[in-house]
Order: structure tokens, then C-alpha cells, then sequence
């Protein structure tokens, strides 16, 4: 039976971290990933495949068992329906603004369905800009119709 929980090992990750002085950008390259994907894996929302899990406790000088539980499926529970951190908050805004314009013209260019968060990726990058620099994000998931029968 383990001694760890999925907690543990996203406080050893994030302690290792800060220790090390890595970024979330230095470590994805060193297991070959996107730095979202890492960072979300890292803190329990996907599994890792065996090679990732790996990877990533060597660089942070984990213990085995921590590889095993980030090759767990996680189970994706959030503890409070609109989150009080400003930049988490100014997500949900965005999409509580913006989600029936975004449904609204995924229907009209794909028909009914959705945007996948499974087969998906995405990419959070700086842009410069004299009036103040801007954070880009893009989104980028699979087309899924909904079934009639």
C-alpha cells in the first residue's frame, strides 16, 4: 500500500521546484512535453505515461513511488465553484462573458457539438506590445458532434 498521496508527490514537485530554481518551460523540455501539459500533470489533473513519470522525478530527485502515483488516472475535482485568485478568476469572466459567443460560433462553423478538452492542447505565450505586454493563450481541441439517434 502507499505511503503517498497525490498531495504529497504535488508538494514534492512544486518544493523540488523552487529548490532547483527550474521553470515549468525548462522542465516540460526535459520530458519532451508542453509546459501546460506538464504543469497540469504535475498538479493531478492527467497522467503520466510511465516514460513522463520517470523522467520527471529523476530531474526532481523524487522518489520511485511518486512515478507511480503521477501515472495514476486522476479524479479532476474542483473545490469551489468560482475560484477568488484574480487570474483564475479573469478565466472564468472571460468564459462567463464569452462562452455563448464561443458555443454559439463553434455550432454555426461545426454544427452541434463541442470542443474537446481531452484531444486538446494549448499554449500560454508573451507578445510584446508597446501599450503593455499581453498574455496570449491558445486553445486547440478536437471537433465533437453530437450523436442523434
Amino acid at each position: 500500500m502507499s505511503g503517498l498521496t497525490r498531495e504529497d508527490v504535488t508538494g514534492m514537485i512544486l518544493s523540488a521546484k523552487r529548490q532547483a530554481g527550474f521553470t515549468w518551460e525548462g522542465i516540460a523540455e526535459k520530458i519532451g512535453m508542453s509546459p501546460v501539459w506538464t504543469h497540469s500533470a504535475a498538479m493531478g489533473m492527467n497522467a503520466m505515461s510511465q516514460d513522463k513519470a520517470s523522467a520527471i522525478t529523476e530531474i526532481l530527485g523524487l522518489p520511485q513511488e511518486a512515478a507511480l502515483i503521477l501515472q495514476e488516472s486522476p479524479t479532476k475535482i474542483w473545490e469551489q465553484t468560482v475560484p477568488t485568485d484574480p487570474c483564475i478568476y479573469r478565466l472564468y469572466e472571460i468564459v462567463g462573458v464569452y462562452g455563448p459567443t464561443i458555443k454559439a460560433l463553434i455550432h454555426e462553423k461545426f454544427g452541434d457539438g463541442i470542443m474537446s478538452a481531452i484531444d486538446f492542447d494549448m499554449s500560454v505565450t508573451r507578445v510584446e506590445n508597446p501599450k503593455g505586454d499581453r498574455v496570449k493563450i491558445e486553445m486547440s481541441g478536437k471537433y465533437l458532434a453530437y450523436n442523434a439517434w
